[in-house]
């Protein structure tokens, strides 16, 4: 069956796929869940350096040490921007960007910048205060549309502060990207930060599908969800992938 490699938005490890990668591997595909440096289980790893290239670094270096081809690489909401980097790095390795809530970024574009402006003064008030000039503190899951008392507890012990660098690096792409084909997944069931972003999907042609649930879909809709990258899964199967499977 196919490859894809589920990357978590800022705060979040790998462990936030945690109820949609099984899903996604008892139909037979090859997940991939890595937690870039500086969060979760990689906070150890946490400096003030640690930006977008870092973690663009992070997925590269993965793809190609395991020689990873047809990948379907899905980024939720701050990691839009590293699947564009990442596809514009590797093209020849992505089969399919999935965009989850995400940013969909052009070059020279940050993602402080692709919030709304009312979000990003947030952002920057709490990294000059509570993140020490470095770091974006935890945003309130109420915020994020997470609602239910065991999801909030499951999420809140788990999540850790964000490097500021990953949100003020500017995307460094070469259009190389463009070439491989995407899809949008919407969340609509909160502030819709990322409808901008689903816009641009639209405009660009792209497939957008919308789940009725908050930003945190990989946890409160997994089931939708793991439809919709099955279905993207299905198209990207070579033949002789799909023959075996």
């Amino acid at each position: 069956m196919g490859t894809v490699v589920l990357l978590a938005g800022a705060w979040h490890g790998g462990w936030a796929w945690g109820r949609v990668a099984p899903r996604l591997r008892a139909a037979g595909h090859h997940v991939l869940t890595p937690t870039l440096t500086g969060v979760s289980d990689r906070a150890h790893l946490l400096h003030p350096g640690v930006g977008l290239g870092t973690h663009v670094q992070d997925v590269v270096a993965q793809l190609d040490a395991e020689d990873l081809d047809d990948v379907v690489l899905v980024g939720h909401s701050y990691t839009g921007q590293v699947v564009t980097a990442v596809a514009d790095a590797r093209p020849g390795r992505i089969a399919h960007r999935v965009y989850l809530d995400a940013f969909v970024g052009d070059d020279g574009e940050a993602a402080i910048d692709l919030l709304p402006p009312e979000v990003a003064v947030h952002y920057r008030e709490s990294v000059q205060g509570p993140g020490h000039g470095w770091l974006i503190p935890v945003r309130p899951l109420e915020k994020l549309g997470v609602t239910d008392p065991a999801d909030l507890a499951w999420l809140t012990a788990r999540l850790t502060p964000h490097p500021w660098r990953a949100f003020t690096e500017p995307l460094a792409v070469t259009g190389a990207h463009t070439g491989v084909p995407a899809t949008f997944v919407e969340c609509t069931d909160w502030m819709r930060v990322f409808r901008p972003h689903a816009e641009r999907a639209r405009a660009a042609g792209w497939p957008v599908h919308e789940i009725a649930t908050g930003h945190e879909a990989m946890v409160t809709a997994p089931d939708e969800l793991a439809r919709i990258l099955g279905e993207v899964l299905a198209t990207t199967a070579t033949p002789a992938t799909a023959a075996a499977g």
